[in-house]
């Protein structure tokens, strides 16, 4: 048996395991495993070259200055329902409630409120409310937007939507969930008499709708909140993952206070502060990995023969792309269903980013065009020129001459002159070989 040399696990990750795409694999299960071993190296590049680490630190402080105001606008829609006692209460079974914060964070609440309803000028109070909680949600969308590398915002205005909507659901989540804790409870005390199997039953449902519970939220907030289409599966495995972690996380913290009772009583509550702390911190990051893992799963095939494509030479993607724009030409004179990118790189097992790539660059010089099918999401490619006028030099020169030319502000009169010599000759030669540099 041959011995499996690090080398060998370092090459593997790096180069061999990108070289086959996700279409050449037969198999279910050994796909499935390229698939988590290449998501699973995604997520600790990402966490490296992201700073994922930083990004979560700035998302601690900004959520200790804005967790008064976000619980203020909680507490305010509750109130509007009648259900503020039930948010206090929810509060008080978390991980805050084994802290003792919840009675100072609530009159906190009641004095935030308080003062936006008196503030100097009718709705200053409100505006300064809202603002706080918009720049913090702003935060959270900039931070998941960098790690899906979506360099525009949403609108103002759709970002004022989202996150309202988002505030006035968190009460109504709450008092779903109490609902149902309460529903659980009469109905396992009603069906199950024997006391240790109505404690065993008790238990485990309260925490599986605590979990699932958690687990939507994750979910959610993966889907909502980057500017950019997310599949519901690449939000489901990170939701479950990071939510699961999270709650453990509060367990843990849970006991670390427990532990820390002797020391409450010289430090009063500043004892639970560092765990306060750490625990918002952690949690921040495992938001942010589950981010990163998102995008991993999502964009797993975009990252296929990526080596290979940083040093691709110019002669060989010119290939590839004539020989995309000839299936292209074919599939129309055969006068058949026009190709999505998707299904040009099945056809011959090609990154996909290298396809999106090329269809993108013969779009904008004007060789194809895109088709948009009714009821169909992504789209397909037709030529946009009469296929007997599309030569192979033609489509090199639009190629070529794709971008911005002689912007130098201050060329000399030699290169002036060099540049209209070299453009002439490209116009009249047919081939440049016989062409001696030096003689231009």
């Amino acid at each position: 048996m041959k011995k499996v040399k690090f080398s060998d696990i370092t090459r593997f990750l790096r180069y061999d395991m990108w070289r086959r795409t996700n279409t050449e694999f037969t198999g279910f299960f050994q796909r499935l495993g390229y698939i988590i071993i290449r998501t699973i190296v995604l997520v600790i590049r990402g966490f490296g070259s992201k700073n994922l680490n930083d990004k979560a630190k700035s998302l601690t402080y900004s959520l200790i200055f804005a967790i008064v105001p976000i619980l203020a606008m909680i507490v305010a829609v509750a109130k509007g329902f009648g259900v503020a006692d039930v948010i206090e209460m929810q509060l008080n079974k978390s991980f805050l409630g084994d802290t003792g914060l919840v009675p100072t964070i609530m009159e906190m609440v009641d004095r935030y409120l308080e003062t936006a309803q008196d503030g100097l000028f009718i709705g200053i109070g409100i505006l300064i409310l809202l603002w706080a909680v918009y720049s913090f949600f702003q935060s959270v969308e900039q931070a998941f937007n960098g790690i899906w590398n979506v360099r525009k915002s949403r609108s103002i205005l759709h970002q004022l939507t989202t996150y309202i909507a988002i505030v006035v659901l968190i009460p109504v989540l709450i008092v779903c969930s109490a609902g149902i804790n309460i529903f659980l409870q009469t109905t396992i005390e009603s069906s199950f008499h024997v006391e240790a199997l109505h404690q065993f039953f008790h238990t485990s449902g309260v925490k599986a709708l605590q979990f699932a519970i958690v687990w939507m939220f994750f979910i959610t907030m993966y889907i909502a909140i980057p500017n950019t289409k997310v599949r519901f599966l690449s939000a489901l495995i990170p939701g479950v993952l990071m939510g699961t972690l999270f709650q453990l996380l509060q367990m843990l913290s849970v006991y670390l206070i427990a532990m820390l009772s002797r020391t409450s009583i010289v430090y009063g509550a500043f004892a639970t502060l560092p765990i306060l702390m750490t625990m918002l911190q952690y949690t921040s990051l495992l938001i942010l990995i589950g981010a990163e893992m998102s995008y991993a799963i999502q964009n797993n095939e975009e990252f296929e023969y990526e080596q290979d494509l940083n040093s691709m030479s110019r002669r060989y993607k010119d290939f590839i792309m004539l020989y995309l724009l000839s299936v292209i030409i074919r599939r129309f004179e055969a006068d058949e269903a026009p190709y999505t990118a998707h299904e040009l790189a099945v056809r011959d097992h090609l990154p996909i980013r290298l396809v999106n790539r090329l269809l993108s660059r013969m779009v904008e010089t004007g060789i194809l065009r895109e088709v948009y099918v009714e009821g169909e999401e992504e789209r397909t490619y037709q030529p946009a020129l009469d296929t007997h006028k599309i030569s192979i030099g033609m489509v090199i020169e639009r190629i070529e001459c794709q971008g911005t030319e002689q912007f130098l502000q201050n060329p000399s009169e030699e290169m002036e002159q060099f540049w209209n010599r070299y453009t002439h000759i490209r116009q009249t030669h047919k081939t440049l070989d016989k062409v001696m540099v030096n003689e231009i």
